[in-house]
């Protein structure tokens, strides 16, 4: 596909996700503005990212450090500045390399994380804290990344304490078997155990490609999707 007939592509499929966002905000009663569309751009080349921020696509999602950092430098080095999103689980060696370019960490899900994180945001010379949403394993089986919900409230005290980091809220994804409807309200219900903590922390990601209508009716303020925006996306090795 030509750069032009891509980048048409790209335009048409972020129009008519921003239009099926506002809809489903219409049925919840909230207003558009209340819910940020990330486009995830993981395994989709930096062209595509770059034409998404050109096309006024401000919120960039990626879950992969080695394919995020060049990306990032790549966007950098054309000019663009977009808020990059980092979405995946998060190995502590790869702190100081995504508190780089990462404006925000969905991802964090234990305290030792939290304290990488802080070293990391602490030494990157950057002049922003660094966005922290903790990351909930809602049915409790944390191989798949996220803290149980009963630790939720101590993991937020964690990044609450950290000088570098900013508490912002919370992140999930519905567990396989689970109504969306099921999982996003327990997701709320842990947002308020997160607000005991901070009353500003009131960021809810939570929501993708299949199920963000639900989402956003129970309260999200940030859906990730890929495919809506980018279109099928090829496994990676």
């Amino acid at each position: 596909m030509t750069t032009d007939a891509r980048r048409a592509q790209l335009r048409d499929n972020l129009n008519r996700t921003r239009e099926a966002l506002a809809a489903a905000c219409a049925d919840a009663g909230r207003d558009p503005a209340s819910v940020r569309l990330i486009a995830v751009t993981k395994t989709f080349p930096a062209a595509d990212a770059a034409a998404l921020a050109e096309l006024g696509q401000r919120d960039l999602g990626e879950n992969r450090d080695q394919e995020a950092a060049p990306k990032a430098a790549d966007l950098a080095a054309r000019g663009l500045d977009p808020v990059w999103h980092f979405v995946g689980q998060l190995q502590r060696n790869k702190a100081r390399s995504v508190a780089g370019y990462a404006h925000w960490v969905h991802s964090v899900d234990r305290a030792r994380l939290v304290d990488a994180l802080e070293g990391a945001a602490a030494s990157s010379g950057r002049d922003r804290n660094l966005n922290a949403l903790i990351q909930v394993s809602l049915d409790g089986d944390t191989s798949r990344g996220g803290v149980p919900v009963a630790e939720v409230e101590p993991l937020a005290e964690r990044i609450a304490a950290a000088r570098h980091l900013d508490l912002k809220g919370v992140m999930a994804v519905a567990p396989l078997g689970w109504e969306p409807a099921r999982a996003f309200a327990l997701l709320r219900e842990c947002s308020e155990a997160v607000r005991r903590v901070d009353p500003a922390a009131t960021e809810v990601s939570a929501g993708m490609s299949g199920d963000f209508r639900e989402a956003v009716a129970c309260g999200a303020t940030m859906v990730r999707l890929g495919r809506n925006v980018l279109g099928e996306r090829e496994s990676m090795a």
